[in-house]
């Protein structure tokens, strides 16, 4: 049970003077959240602060903690900050230590992350400094040292910064499991978790503080606004497509937007900021020393200069990635680019507060779609916002690799007593359910390799000596502290001038598939490649041109459960605008590039028939912006009214129309492409059921299509059952490859438990050496321990992370209550046509993409 701290005035506690005196001098007056967490904080509480971006969280979080320092001066480490990003503990850094040298408060201040020097690393386990910023990967590294009860000791408090991008992951179990050590080392600890956009704050805070403590929950009152500007093209086609726009708008942008205002431009992925920022380039060559380019690959000093120049005001534009979603406070920062959607409510709040960086500013977001359809979905993130609605981010459950990983972190340090362990282990939200069979198979894996890897001693990695686990192979704990992390990802291949300047890293995927010779742009360079070793590839700078630019896995986004649910509610908004025979009921508009709003904002959220709707919306920002969009893509909308239907809230949409292809079936759920994967695999396997046929699924934001032989029966075969959810689970795996799914996510799992070895730095293993690695343990445990826990956590990954079963058993919940519309179309509807070129995209042609998709315009528009 949470409770809200009440308001104490904050003169109450004498240890706040030395606070409030900075503050004075300052010119500031304390916000009453940050006065609340104080008083909270001295008090003895833990618990999570809500505010918005910018508004002044990280002193409240931390001022407290300096006023007790400042009481009762002690040396060693009493102040615990960790921060998911390396760029944001640089920036917290600064932060606190300036209020420290301006009034002499004679408090230490140091970071350690894995930017740091081994020199400065090694110094601070001997002598740690008052306050420490770090990583969740940095804190299990130290933990896994002997002498952590001494090196701790003096502990006071831990801040878990951005919790709501860190909780909902396993860098956020791991985390939970080293602040939970960290409790049994001082069981009167303090956990103050900060967080600006959840939508689940009781169990944020609950999962932040551990189980069996109140924690408080502290909000604010301050208001900030977001003005969502959207950059609309002047036309669009009707059939559009993913892709379609974005990089051909980068004029439209550029004339938008001031070179002398400072501006962050967001992607979604590292090969779009590369893109954009070449671009960018391109159309502004005079201005290129004040635009730069920054994501997580780029090598740590040239971020850091760029930073350091946003602050300056020397560089005005950064093209960005998620690299400066979180807390980075760049105060000169004016306005915020999102190009294409940002998916999820939170996340483009995130990257808004980005912009006017203090308290009570106002966000200005520039919206540009990659795709016309995107403009609906600016429309839906307006009705999210004004209603106050948030998506919810939960801890994993019980995620066993963590485990494994870190009771070796704890043996590699000064041991562990089982018991105790499991004790402390079940005060975690995440292993408040861990069984003690579980924990057996846990214990007995890492001390004798469990029922299948005894016979080999690098798996024996923990003894028993006087009760406590603990690894005593130096070189055993040495690999383990090497590998210690959850993030899995591709082999990075280090990138190097020829005179051996770093330049970034690379994923060895996209490096495979490079000769000497060739050329590439990076970091805004184009760049030969001259010589791969030893997993590094050096380069030479040369003005030779190619248009071949890295790629990076992981970047497929998909809207969120919250952003789904009002985007359906837009298209039936939209439907009433529209009409019935598809011709928009809007007063025309000066069809001007950029429709603005401000946002959060009042809004009534109304069907077809009310008079505002019916009168355009007049009055109402929100809605007259969203007017403006609708009749940019008015005739995509009208196309679609016509050949099919725009569905309301209540209705589910199924198209089918023939072609020389075959016979295709395509269904509009809009619940995110991860759902429509699980669901379109799964209704092919229903249908397929009742009469054999091969099907090809595509799959979208929007729905999905499922391609048959000719004449296939879809409308005849159509029941209910397709919503039932009985045996959901065994349709799952029968409908799937799920063998191979599970064998793919258990590479990760695999590393994550410390399975295989990456290789020591400067000779890394190779992806190809790793997957035959994890592929060989994988068939071991399938066949003679098909219970190892390991297995059937890929292979829950595979059902929860993957396919998102907990949101697909909701869909087809939902879906059984909403009725279903059939339409028989002659040729795929505009919101058809992306499904199609999604899967025309995966096929190999001598004819490109763009030709095979205006081949098909031009057939169709004779139709």
């Amino acid at each position: 049970m949470t409770s809200v701290f009440p308001r104490i005035p904050v003169t109450a506690d004498p240890r706040l003077a030395p606070i409030l005196q900075y503050f004075t001098a300052q010119g500031w007056q304390p916000l009453a959240f940050q006065a609340e967490t104080w008083e909270a904080y001295l008090a003895g509480r833990s618990g999570l602060v809500q505010v918005p971006t910018g508004s002044g969280k990280t002193y409240a979080a931390v001022m407290g903690a300096i006023a007790e320092m400042i009481a009762n001066p002690t040396a060693g480490l009493q102040l615990l900050y960790i921060t998911p990003l390396r760029a944001l503990s640089r920036d917290i850094e600064q932060a606190i230590k300036a209020p420290i040298a301006a009034m002499g408060w004679g408090i230490t201040v140091e970071s350690r992350t894995g930017d740091t020097s081994s020199s400065r690393k090694t110094k601070q386990l001997k002598q740690m400094p008052n306050i420490l910023i770090t990583t969740p990967e940095s804190l299990a590294v130290m933990l896994s040292y002997k002498e952590g009860a001494k090196r701790f000791g003096h502990l006071k408090a831990v801040i878990l910064d951005e919790w709501h991008e860190l909780m909902s992951s396993k860098r956020g179990t791991q985390a939970e499991l080293c602040v939970g050590q960290l409790r049994s080392l001082q069981p009167n600890l303090r956990t103050w978790a900060i967080s600006a956009t959840l939508g689940n704050l009781e169990e944020a805070a609950q999962t932040a503080v551990g189980l069996g403590r109140e924690p408080v929950i502290v909000r604010s009152d301050l208001k900030r606004d977001t003005v969502i500007t959207s950059i609309r093209p002047e036309s669009v086609d009707t059939f559009p497509w993913a892709g379609h726009l974005g990089l051909r708008m980068f004029e439209t942008l550029v004339e938008a937007l001031d070179i002398e205002k400072s501006t962050l431009i967001f992607t979604n992925t590292r090969n779009q900021a590369e893109r954009w920022y070449q671009a960018l380039h391109f159309a502004l060559p005079d201005e290129a020393d004040r635009i730069a380019l920054h994501h997580g690959s780029i090598d740590v000093k040239e971020r850091e200069a760029i930073e350091a120049g946003v602050k300056s005001g020397a560089v005005k534009w950064v093209v960005c990635t998620s690299s400066l979603d979180l807390g980075v406070d760049f105060q000169p920062v004016e306005r915020v680019v999102q190009i294409g959607s940002a998916k999820n409510l939170a996340r483009l709040l995130q990257r808004a507060g980005r912009s006017a960086h203090v308290p009570e500013g106002t966000s200005e977001v520039f919206f540009l779609p990659t795709n016309a359809l995107e403009l609906l979905e600016i429309s839906a993130f307006r009705r999210g916002l004004a209603l106050g609605d948030m998506e919810t981010r939960r801890p994993q459950p019980k995620p066993y690799d963590v485990l494994v990983q870190h009771l070796v972190t704890l043996a590699c340090g000064d041991g562990f007593a089982p018991a105790t362990t499991l004790a402390n282990l079940r005060q975690t939200v995440a292993y408040a359910d861990l069984t003690n069979e579980e924990y057996q198979w846990i214990l007995d894996f890492i001390e004798n390799g469990g029922q299948c890897l005894g016979a080999y001693p690098r798996y024996k990695k923990v003894v028993r000596e006087d009760g406590l686990c603990k690894v005593v192979d130096t070189r055993l704990a040495r690999t383990h502290r090497i590998g210690i992390g959850t993030i899995t990802s591709n082999t990075p291949v280090k990138i190097l001038y020829t005179n051996r300047k770093e330049i970034g890293t690379v994923e060895e995927s996209f490096v495979s598939r490079l000769k000497q010779g060739d050329v590439f742009f990076f970091a805004g360079r184009q760049l030969e490649y001259f010589q791969l070793k030893d997993m590094v590839l050096y380069v030479k700078g040369t003005k030779h041109k190619s248009t071949v630019t890295p790629t990076w896995g992981g970047g497929q986004l998909a809207i969120s459960d919250t952003l789904s649910h009002h985007l359906r509610r837009e298209v039936e908004w939209v439907r009433g605008v529209i009409g019935e025979f598809g011709h928009t009921n809007l007063p025309q508009q000066e069809n001007m590039p950029l429709a603005q709003t401000k946002s959060p904002q009042p809004l009534a959220v109304a069907d077809s028939s009310d008079t505002p709707l019916n009168k355009g919306g007049r009055g109402d920002p929100q809605r007259e912006a969203t007017n403006a969009e609708i009749l940019s893509i008015a005739p995509i909308l009208e196309v679609q009214q016509r050949l099919s239907t725009l569905p309301r809230a209540d209705e589910l949409l199924v198209e089918s129309c023939k072609t020389r292809e075959g016979q295709h079936l395509y269904v509009f759920p809009f619940e995110g492409r991860f759902v429509h994967e699980g669901l379109g695999f799964l209704w092919g396997y229903r249908f397929a059921r009742q009469k054999t046929a091969t099907f090809t699924i595509s799959v979208n934001d929007y729905g999905f299509e499922i391609l048959g032989p000719k004449g296939y029966p879809y409308k005849d075969l159509f029941s209910s059952d397709f919503f039932s959810l009985e045996n959901l689970e065994d349709d799952i795996r029968a409908s799937l490859n799920i063998s191979e799914l599970t064998q793919r996510k258990f590479r990760g799992v695999a590393q994550v438990a410390g399975l295989v070895f990456k290789g020591y730095p400067g000779s890394r293993k190779t992806s190809s050496q790793l997957q035959v690695s994890t592929s060989l343990l994988y068939e071991v445990f399938t066949k003679y321990e098909p219970d190892n826990l390991l297995l059937k956590q890929a292979e829950r990954e595979v059902l929860q992370d993957q396919l998102e079963t907990h949101r697909l058993t909701q869909t087809l919940s939902r879906l059984d209550r909403r009725s279903v519309v059939w339409k028989e179309t002659k040729r795929p509807s505009p919101l058809a046509f992306p499904l199609l070129v999604e899967r025309l995209n995966s096929r190999m042609s001598n004819e490109t993409l763009l030709e095979r998709i205006q081949r098909m315009k031009e057939q169709w528009d004779k139709r």
